[in-house]
C-alpha cells in the first residue's frame, strides 16, 4: 500500500452514511468543560497515530501528517463541525460534552470502536485525576505517560496473510435484507430519521443466560435479535441473516494494533428454529463465530480487501481515487454479502477504579437494525440503530428480552448527531 491504512475509507461516500465514530460516555456529575479540555490533550498525547490531519498526497491520494494543534472540545450543538475542518483545528477527531455527557468523535477510517476505547478511557481517566484530585486504581486503561504497546500503531500488510486454503467459505442462503427500511432511511426525506436507543444490562443476568445454553455475549445478542426479528418480518422469508465484525489482529501478529482492518462473520438462521431451543442456537452461533474466525477464512477476506486498496493506488488523482473506490469496494456491489441485521460486540474493557465516576458508555453509528455491544465492570451496555423511526423492532426486541426473562432498562429514541468529514480539494 503506498498510503497509510488509515486513509482508505476517506474515499468512501458520505452523501448517506457518515463514516464517523460517535462514542458516547455519561459521568455521574456534570461534566466542567475546561478540565475535560485539559484532560483532552494531554490524553491525545499518549496516541500519536490519532493525532493527524490529512493532506493531498503527490499522485492525489488522502495522506496523514501529524498534527500538533489542539484538539478540540465544544459544547454538544446540531449540527456539530465536521472533522478535517478549522473548526476541529484539522483533526479526524474531537470532542462535545452537555451535561453529564462527553461524545468522543473519531474518523471510522483510522480505528473501530474497539480501537478508539483505549484513548477514550485515557482520556476519562485524565479527566478524573484533574476533576477529582484522585489517582485511580486502573491498571486495565493506558496512562497519559506510558509507552505505546509493542505493534499499536504498526498496520497490517498483504504479507502477514498466509496462502493457506480456507477450511470454511460462507455460501449466502439468501436472507431477507430490508431493502424498503434502507431506500426510506437513505433516501426518503419524509421517513430518514436516524436514531438509537440504548439499553443497559447486569452482566450477570447475561452470563448466566450464556453459560446455561452453551453461548456468549456475542452470540447472545445475535440470537436475541434473530428471534426478535422472526416475530415482525414477513413469513414469506426463510432466513434472517445475522453479521458480526471480527478484528483478526491477534492473528496477524500485531494483537496492540489499533487499526480496523475487520472481517465478517455471517450467519443464516432459518426461521424453523427459532424460537425454539436456545441452547441449539447457542450452540450453532459460537461454532459459527469460532469457525469464520479462524484465519484461513480471514485471510481470504481480507486479500481482497488489500487488492481493493492497491487498486485505488494505481491511478491518480482525488476524483480518480474516489471512483474506483466506489466501483470495487468488495463490500458493495452485487457480489457483496449482507445480513439482515449486525451486532457488534467489542467485548469487555477494564476501567477499573474510573467505573465508579461512568454511568454508562456506548458506541454510535449509522447503520439500520444495528446493535453495537459494549462491557464495563459489572454492567452491558447496547446501542440499538436505525435509519427510520419505527418502535416495532426494539419493540420486538424488548418482548424477547422479557420472554427470556433477562431484565433491561431502555432509553430513548435519541436522534443520531454524527459529524462527516470535510476533506481537501
Amino acid at each position: 500500500m503506498k498510503y497509510s491504512m488509515d486513509t482508505y475509507r476517506l474515499y468512501s461516500s458520505e452523501k448517506v452514511f457518515s463514516f464517523v465514530i460517535r462514542v458516547h460516555v455519561r459521568m455521574k456529575e456534570d461534566v466542567d468543560l475546561e478540565v475535560l479540555r485539559h484532560a483532552a490533550n494531554v490524553a491525545i498525547k499518549r496516541y500519536p497515530y490519532f493525532s493527524k490531519e490529512v493532506i493531498i498526497g503527490e499522485d492525489g491520494g488522502y495522506d496523514l501528517i501529524p498534527n500538533e494543534r489542539e484538539v478540540v472540545v465544544i459544547p454538544t450543538a446540531i449540527p456539530l463541525p465536521d472533522l478535517c475542518t478549522d473548526e476541529v483545528n484539522r483533526h479526524l477527531l474531537f470532542l462535545d460534552t452537555d451535561g453529564e455527557n462527553i461524545y468522543f468523535n473519531i474518523s471510522h477510517s483510522m480505528c473501530g470502536g474497539r480501537g478508539a476505547l483505549p484513548w477514550v478511557m485515557t482520556t476519562v481517566y485524565q479527566y478524573v485525576v484533574e476533576k477529582f484530585g484522585v489517582i485511580p486504581n486502573a491498571p486495565g486503561i493506558r496512562k497519559p505517560d506510558s509507552e505505546l504497546l509493542e505493534g499499536e500503531d504498526t498496520e497490517p500488510t498483504l504479507d502477514m496473510l498466509s496462502d493457506e486454503e480456507p477450511i470454511f467459505e460462507y455460501k449466502s442462503k439468501k436472507p431477507v435484507i430490508m431493502t424498503m427500511d434502507y431506500l426510506n432511511g437513505m433516501y426518503n426525506p419524509f421517513m430518514r430519521d436516524p436514531n438509537y436507543y440504548l439499553y443497559t444490562f447486569e452482566q450477570k443476568d447475561i452470563m448466566n443466560f450464556a453459560k446455561k445454553n452453551d453461548s456468549s455475549v456475542a452470540a447472545f445478542f445475535l440470537t436475541t435479535l434473530a428471534e426478535a426479528l422472526d416475530k415482525v418480518l414477513p413469513e414469506k422469508y426463510r432466513y434472517i441473516g445475522g453479521e458480526i465484525a471480527h478484528n483478526p489482529a491477534a492473528s496477524l501478529g500485531i494483537p496492540n494494533s489499533h487499526c480496523d482492518l475487520l472481517s465478517h462473520i455471517h450467519i443464516d438462521y432459518d426461521r424453523e428454529y427459532l424460537g425454539g431451543d436456545p441452547e441449539f442456537l447457542g450452540t450453532m452461533t459460537r461454532g459459527q463465530i469460532i469457525l469464520q474466525t479462524d484465519p484461513s477464512v480471514v485471510y481470504q477476506e481480507l486479500r481482497k480487501k488489500f487488492m481493493h486498496w492497491e487498486s485505488i493506488d494505481a491511478v491518480s488523482g482525488t476524483k480518480n481515487k474516489i471512483a474506483q473506490n466506489a466501483k470495487n469496494d468488495p463490500s458493495q456491489g452485487k457480489d457483496a454479502q449482507h445480513g439482515t441485521f449486525i451486532s457488534n460486540y467489542s467485548g469487555w474493557m477494564d476501567w477499573g477504579e474510573v467505573a465508579d465516576y461512568v454511568e454508562l458508555y456506548a458506541i454510535i453509528v449509522e447503520g439500520h437494525i444495528l446493535l453495537e455491544v459494549t462491557s464495563m465492570a459489572d454492567k452491558i451496555f447496547v446501542s440499538f440503530m436505525q435509519l427510520i423511526n419505527e418502535s416495532k423492532y426494539t419493540d420486538a426486541f424488548e418482548i424477547e428480552l422479557r420472554e427470556l426473562d433477562i431484565p433491561f432498562k431502555v432509553e430513548g429514541p435519541y436522534p443520531k448527531n454524527q459529524p462527516k468529514h470535510k476533506l481537501p480539494q
